[in-house]
Order: C-alpha cells, then structure tokens, then sequence
C-alpha cells in the first residue's frame, strides 16, 4: 500500500521559500494530495477486490461482470426505502415491471479515478501560473537571509544589494502582485466550478450529497433513503439479452454486487465538505484581499504585524513610499527571512527612502 501512494509524498515537501500563502497551499498541495490520493485508492483493485461481481443463470460469470461494467447497470429509485430482509429483499434492486417503476442507470463509477486525477491537475493550474509569472523573483531577493546562520558581513553585503533593489525599483511591482491577486481568484472559481463539475458527473447528485447523508442519520430506519445507496449502490441489477435456440432474444436479470461504491460513496462524502470548507476559506481569503488592494490602512497594519521588531515610524514611512506591489513584496520577503535581519532590512529601507544614507 506504501508503494502505491510513494508518488504523492513529493508534494507534501516543504517549499524553502514561500511565494504564496495557505489558502493557496489548501489548494495546490492538500486537495491536489487528496484527490490523487483517492484516484490510486480507487484503481488499486488488488486493495479493494473486484469493481463488480454479477450472479445470473446460464451465463458464465466472467462475461457477465464484463458486459454489466461496460453498460452499466441500475437500481430502482422508489425501492430505495425499507430495511434489507424485513421490507424487500434488497433495496433498490427489488423486481420492478417495464414502462412503470423508474429505472436509473450507473454508469459514472467506472471514470471516478479518472475523474479524481483530472481534478487534481485543475487544482494545480493556478499554482503553474503562479510560479511561471512569479520567476523566482523571491527567491533571489531573499538571498538565502533566511539561513539561520548568516557570516556578518555576508549579511551586511546581502541587505545592501535586496535593499537598493528596492530602491531602484519603487512602484514597478503592482504587475507582480495583480497576477498573484488574479492566481488567487482563480483559485475560487476553479473549487466553485469543481462543486459544480462534479454534480453534473453524479447526475444532480452532489451539491446536497453531505447534508443528505448527514440528514439520513438521524431518520427512522424504515423511513431512510440511503443517498449513499441512490449514488452509490453497492447492489444493483443488470439485464443481459441472448438469443435463444429459435433466434428469438431471452432476458437474464442478474444481481451486481459493486464493493468499489463502498470506498466511492466515503469519498465523495469526504470531498463534499472538503470542498464546502475550501469554498468559504477561499472566499474569506479574497475579502481580505479586497481589503488589501482597496485600503491602504490596512496594508499598514499588515505590515506592523510581520515587521514587528521595527519601530511603528519606519513601517508607516515605508508604507506611504510604497504602492500595492512593493506592499506586496515587501510582506512576501517578511514571511522568507529572519525576523531579526528583516529588522534590519525595514530600518535600512526607511533611511533609504527618507533621502538618508545609513550609518
């Protein structure tokens, strides 16, 4: 099992410089390890057993689990109710007579792993963007100051250069932070979409899949509509056509038994809140960026709390020099280097743009 998920440890390395922040990391690192986590869970048959297991007369058993896992097979929607060997045989699979009982037809189980894979490399395209806009831009400007041992006058050297960098290049950063502003919007659209996406691909399923499941728990058991089951049955039927001896067509009705829909119907349940959590974190993350861009008050304050060895008058000088770009940079290098030595950086910087040379 180790060897199977080996793959998905490389994305939960640590980055040594961080260019993002961590609803950003909720999405590219956490849900992209999910889901391709759940996609080799569910292609791992060895694991789990055979995807379907069909019972029928006259029919060898091999072609009959072939033929109902290629074209599907289906339940009856209003015998999902009652509890196995008291009220029906089983539910959902109860007989059912042509042209009256509603049929519903399953055939989304055999793409869910593929499905999950796809919706991890969407969940990444927002962090590719990012870090093909972003160059390495950080990581030069850090200079490896966030080292934990620096030599002195390497570090004198190295706050000089990051220093007049920023002086030189005052107010020409808003590009640099508009495309990380924009990373993060379409952060929001993509889970928004991906809710969406995947209650087309469960038939109208999804959006209300969890506060279903949540709700079938606390109904009496005779009354219970297992949404689980409704999506994901584990037992279902499959009609097999064959022609007889005469040329005319027999019908065999066979019982499916489905135990991959045990792992599908957790993940999903899993994923539903995963996803409504990411939501409404990913949308606070963009009021607070609307917050950032629109007052710069509070660009100031943010500023205070990362440079929070540095005297309020050199923050506040900083900040009135800076546009929203520098603001930006300036917050991304707080998070990359040592607390002390970025001190040092607001202390220099303050002098810098005062019109002062430092001591």
């Amino acid at each position: 099992m180790f060897d199977v998920f080996g793959s998905v440890k490389g994305l939960l390395k640590l980055d040594q410089v961080c260019i993002d922040n961590n609803i950003f990391r909720l999405h590219y690192k956490a849900t992209v390890v999910i889901l391709i986590a759940f996609s080799l869970l569910v292609t791992s048959r060895q694991y789990i057993g055979d995807p379907i297991d069909c019972i029928v007369d006259e029919i060898p058993l091999n072609v009959m689990d072939t033929y109902c896992w290629i074209y599907s097979t289906f339940t009856i929607p209003n015998r999902l109710t009652g509890v196995a060997g008291k009220d029906i045989v089983q539910p959902g699979v109860s007989s059912h007579v042509d042209g009256h009982d509603e049929v519903k037809y399953h055939k989304y189980y055999q793409w869910v792993c593929f499905v999950l894979f796809f919706q991890a490399m969407l969940f990444y395209v927002p962090r590719y963007l990012w870090k093909t806009w972003e160059a390495g831009r950080i990581k030069m400007l850090v200079l490896d100051l966030n080292m934990p041992v620096v030599n002195d006058e390497c570090k004198d050297e190295r706050k000089k250069i990051l220093v007049d960098y920023f002086v030189e290049n005052i107010n020409r950063h808003n590009f640099y932070a508009i495309r990380f502003f924009i990373c993060e919007v379409l952060n929001f659209v993509n889970v928004l979409g991906q809710i969406y996406f995947m209650d087309f691909f469960l038939d109208g399923e999804f959006t209300t899949y969890g506060s279903e499941v949540v709700r079938f728990t606390e109904m009496e058991p005779e009354e219970r509509g297992d949404p689980m089951a409704r999506v994901f049955p584990k037992v279902t039927k499959c009609t097999f056509h064959k022609y007889g001896p005469s040329g005319s067509v027999q019908r065999f009705d066979g019982l499916c038994v489905l135990p991959l829909n045990i792992v599908n119907e957790k993940i999903y349940v899993f994923l539903w809140f995963w996803f409504i959590i990411l939501t409404i974190l990913t949308g606070a993350s963009l009021l607070y960026r609307f917050a950032v861009v629109f007052m710069p008050k509070v660009r100031l304050y943010l500023l205070r709390a990362r440079s929070r060895l540095s005297s309020h008058d050199e923050v506040e000088l900083i900040s009135s020099k800076c546009q929203l770009g520098d603001w930006f940079i300036l917050y991304q290098l707080g998070k990359n280097i040592d607390s002390l030595i970025y001190k040092e950086i607001i202390s220099d910087l303050s002098l810098k743009l005062e019109g002062k040379e430092m001591v």
